[in-house]
């Protein structure tokens, strides 16, 4: 599984605020369902797993199963609800229901911040919020595969591929000659690159690209070919290629959401 292949429909999102008790303390629902927490604290059971999930966790039920819960703390949450069309959400893989630990906080209040803002119903607003909710997955995933590379055999090769990644990214670059580098094949690049991150270096490399082009966006009045040279991409045009791909939407419904 990789970054890109995260793909769900997104078809209810309520934002609940110092909610203090649950309705029902039990309850099972026909699609996959998420506790988003911004303050407070919950206990949970979801199968076998329980626990308490606070700021910084998404609780994730998957279709069918009885979500149980206790309130231990008034409750600010996003309660979002969404179909899943490919994998994780239509296969039964490990460690994709209960409670997923973010660690990047500060993207995270990021991502609840616009669902907050953006609370229309129609669908341009539904596809907006969609992108965050992916991109809060796409957080965990990033981080889970960091988190395998550290538990397992450390790969210090890959670990400087990465930074090096990280530092060139808005440059141009070239994976054959990242892999000539390290006097690698392309193809030992990315086998190495994925078992140490869980992300290929293509991958890893356009999320980090795609993030700076989302601020920017939010942010700035720069047309696309400004900021697709800021991001390290050859043109607007292939940015906006990109960016539609990754999304869902072109830069300029992206932006104008923004300006709402």
């Amino acid at each position: 599984m990789t970054l890109q292949d995260i793909g769900l429909k997104l078809i209810s999102h309520v934002y609940w605020h110092q909610k203090p008790e649950f309705m029902l303390p039990s309850d099972s629902y026909s699609c996959w369902t998420m506790f988003a927490v911004e303050q407070g604290r919950f206990h949970y059971t979801i199968g076998t797993e329980s626990g308490e999930a606070g700021f910084g966790d998404l609780v994730l039920c998957p279709p069918h199963h009885a979500f149980q819960r206790q309130m231990l703390e008034p409750l600010s949450f996003h309660f979002l609800q969404f179909v899943g069309v490919t994998e994780p959400f239509t296969s039964k893989e490990q460690g994709w229901s209960g409670k997923l630990k973010v660690i990047d906080t500060d993207r995270l209040r990021s991502d609840y911040r616009y669902l907050r803002q953006f609370d229309g119903r129609d669908e341009a607003f539904m596809l907006l919020k969609q992108h965050m909710v992916i991109d809060m997955l796409r957080l965990v995933m990033l981080e889970q595969g960091e988190h395998e590379g550290k538990s397992g055999q450390s790969d210090e090769l890959m670990v400087e591929v990465r930074r090096i990644l990280t530092e060139q990214a808005y440059e141009r670059l070239s994976m054959q000659e990242l892999a000539e580098q390290f006097m690698l094949t392309p193809v030992q690049l990315t086998r190495r690159f994925r078992k140490a991150f869980g992300v290929t270096p293509s991958e890893f490399l356009n999320e980090v690209r795609l993030t700076r082009a989302r601020h920017l966006l939010e942010g700035t009045t720069l047309k696309l070919d400004e900021i697709a040279a800021q991001c390290g991409y050859e043109n607007g045009f292939y940015l906006s290629r990109v960016f539609s791909k990754n999304t869902g939407m072109p830069p300029s419904v992206y932006r104008s959401l923004y300006r709402v």
